[in-house]
Order: structure tokens, then C-alpha cells, then sequence
């Protein structure tokens, strides 16, 4: 067995993690020395620093904001959920006993953009109302929320009274229209040069987007959300059911197929 060394970049961020771990490597504020410190500190250039720096990032142990610098992450409550059942960021924050607060929010009335109306499953150029939205935790920024919601699902005036920032809760404490899933996309995302500056992030952060349709139980879409989430903020699990269908589509949980599949595999000794 062929073992490899890891790379120059991998064995930067090591000794960061090292550094960081042991309380040696980041000022009293959590901010790390600069790239040129840390590359001579280090002996590699600028560009393996930043390769390693992207590699901590992608964990959640730092965040780099800019034009201040590199911070460690804070080592506040992790917020952790499954992803089986559908609740929102505040449902989940009151939970695990975090306190959250919503910041910049900005709501518009506006026609549907054609990928909107696509996802909205609407007419081109349709009446939606729009809302953006910070989520923050003291004074972290921990996510990033956009909803479009058909106009004559949602009133702004709705959202002006006691919205605390989730449009699911505010549908669900109307009961109207009845709701009954959502179906839900999830990829890692660099985080663009807007996104970055509303989240006060370094352009190209990583985060998890969440890409959702909210449907009610005749089938409407009455939602569509762009959800982004700091991994140093957020952890996300599925429980994944292990499947009874063996080869060719064969149900290994009946008891001839097991006597089956028994019979036709080879014993293996160790």
C-alpha cells in the first residue's frame, strides 16, 4: 500500500489547527496574524498559505472577513438538526436554547424574476412579495435567508407587525393556506462578492445553501427560499433508512431471499 505525504498547503493547515488548538496562534479577539506573518512563520508562500486557510474554512474553524482579517470561529452552541422534518432557524435556535435575532431586512413587492416564476411554478413577471433577511446570534452573522412568496399568499403587512424572520412560522401561525412538505436542495457555495458583504464574510467563504419549495396540501407552491448557513454555526444530519432491495431488485428482507442470497455467495475466510 502506496502511503502519501500530505501537501505543503495540508501540512500548513495542520500547523494552524495546531496553533489555533493550543491558544499560541490568535490574539485575545480571535484574530490571526496576517497572511504575510503566517507565510514567513509557516516558510511557504502566499499562495499555499491561502490554499490552507481555505481548507480550515471549508471545517468551520475560521472565518475570513474582509478587509479586517482572519478570525477564529466562535466556539458558541452548534446549532444541530435533521433534516427530516421541517422547522425553522428560530425553532430550532429556541430548541437547543440560542438566542438569535433578526438583522438588515428588506421587503419588496415586486414582479417574479423568471427563475422565481419557474421554481413559483407562476406566470412570467407575477406579483410576489420578497424578503431578504440577516439572522444573527449576539453580534455574529450566522445566516442568510430570501423568501418569494406569491402576493396573494403573503401581505408585507404581514411581515411588518411581529415577523421575527421566518416566513414558514409566520404561514404556520395563520393555519392558512395548510402546508404539508417541502422539497429541499442542499450544496456547498462560495460565498459571492454581495452575498459576502451582507454576511460580512470574505468573498468565496464557503456556506450551505438550501434551495426550497414550500408546498401546500393540493399541491400549490406558496414558497420559494434561498437559505444560506455558516458551518461554523450550523451542523446538518440525515437518518437514511438501509434499503431491503438487494441485487437486481431482490428483497433481501423476505426470508427466501436470504436463504437465497446465503446459498449463492461464496464463503470468505479471513
Amino acid at each position: 500500500m502506496v502511503r502519501r505525504s500530505p501537501t505543503l498547503a495540508r501540512q500548513a493547515a495542520l500547523e494552524i489547527v495546531d496553533g489555533i488548538q493550543s491558544g499560541t496562534l490568535a490574539g485575545e479577539d480571535g484574530l490571526l496574524p496576517s497572511e504575510t506573518i503566517l507565510s514567513e512563520r509557516l516558510g511557504v508562500s502566499r499562495a499555499t498559505l491561502r490554499e490552507a486557510l481555505s481548507q480550515i474554512e471549508h471545517s468551520g474553524l475560521i472565518v475570513r472577513r474582509h478587509g479586517i482579517g482572519t478570525f477564529v470561529s466562535p466556539a458558541g452552541p452548534m446549532m444541530e438538526a435533521g433534516l427530516e422534518q421541517l422547522e425553522s432557524i428560530e425553532t430550532l435556535a429556541e430548541r437547543i436554547r440560542v438566542e438569535i435575532h433578526m438583522g438588515e431586512c428588506e421587503i419588496r413587492e415586486r414582479f417574479a424574476s423568471a427563475k422565481e416564476a419557474e421554481f413559483l411554478r407562476v406566470p412570467d413577471g407575477a406579483a410576489v412579495v420578497a424578503v431578504r433577511r440577516v439572522i444573527m446570534t449576539g453580534e455574529e452573522r450566522i445566516a442568510f435567508l430570501v423568501d418569494v412568496v406569491p402576493a396573494d399568499v403573503l401581505d408585507p403587512q404581514d411581515l411588518r407587525d411581529s415577523f421575527h424572520g421566518s416566513v414558514l412560522d409566520l404561514l404556520l401561525r395563520r393555519g392558512e393556506p395548510p402546508l404539508q412538505h417541502s422539497y429541499t436542495e442542499l450544496v456547498a457555495e462560495a460565498a459571492d462578492p454581495e452575498l459576502a458583504r451582507s454576511m460580512h464574510l470574505q468573498a468565496g467563504a464557503p456556506l450551505l445553501r438550501f434551495t426550497a419549495q414550500l408546498y401546500t396540501t393540493d399541491g400549490r407552491v406558496v414558497d420559494y427560499s434561498v437559505s444560506y448557513f455558516t458551518p461554523g454555526h450550523f451542523r446538518f444530519h440525515v437518518i437514511r433508512r438501509v434499503s431491503q432491495l438487494g441485487p437486481m431488485g431482490s428483497d433481501l428482507g423476505s426470508p427466501l431471499a436470504r436463504e437465497r442470497a446465503q446459498r449463492e455467495t461464496p464463503a470468505v475466510s479471513t
